[in-house]
């Protein structure tokens, strides 16, 4: 797996995956839909998908002493990297966010706290559902696989930047400490979730990576 993830960053990984992943500094922008800032990274993923079909990655892949489903392990191990990556640098842009904005300053959305990285971890987790199994069930459809995923992935962004305008929803926008703490269970949620999605999602990948007749 070490050598198929090297493989996976040496020679598919697109530069600009790398690069979304800094735009977690967009996090101190004031009045703006943070979720947006993970959205790059998504095109990141998907800008690298295309690399490993324009490089042919998979029939390269198919000709190494591995079976299939260690490719999409690595291919899966490698999303998880860039995802969780970007959100580990937004964190510290957060926590500046909170001190040069002011408090629920947001107007648009999702103020940078808590609740907003347990969001985004289940926009993730969608998002690798859907364009994991549909790419995988052809091994070239990347632009059909990744339509599919960005549109409820949008949809959930929508919702989720809505979300804190109804009143009985405010506490999601809460920046100080008490609120945030309350905030944990999203948090918590949104990392099990994302866990379990992996697992799940790897393994409907490889079965239909299987069927597939390269």
């Amino acid at each position: 797996m070490k050598a198929l993830l090297y493989k996976q960053f040496r020679l598919v990984c697109h530069p600009m995956a790398l690069v979304f992943c800094l735009f977690g500094v967009m996090l101190i922008i004031p009045s703006y839909p943070y979720t947006v800032a993970f959205f790059y990274v998504t095109l990141g993923i998907f800008f690298t998908f295309m690399n490993v079909r324009e490089q042919r990655d998979i029939y390269y892949a198919a000709l190494l002493p591995i079976c299939k489903r260690d490719t999409v392990k690595a291919s899966v191990v490698f999303v998880a990297i860039i995802e969780v990556l970007s959100l580990v640098i937004a964190i510290p842009f957060a926590a500046l966010s909170v001190h040069i904005n002011s408090k629920g300053g947001n107007v648009v959305g999702m103020d940078p706290n808590v609740a907003l990285f347990g969001a985004v971890l289940l926009l993730f987790a969608l998002f690798n559902a859907i364009f994991l199994c549909s790419f995988y069930k052809t091994a070239y459809k990347v632009g059909m696989s990744y339509l599919k995923a960005v549109i409820p992935m949008s949809l959930g962004m929508i919702v989720c930047e809505a979300l804190v305008h109804f009143p009985s929803m405010e506490w999601l926008d809460a920046v100080d400490r008490a609120g945030q703490m309350k905030q944990l269970p999203i948090l918590a949620a949104g990392i099990v979730v994302y866990a379990v999605s992996l697992v799940l999602t790897y393994r409907c990948a490889a079965d239909r990576y299987e069927k597939v007749d390269l």
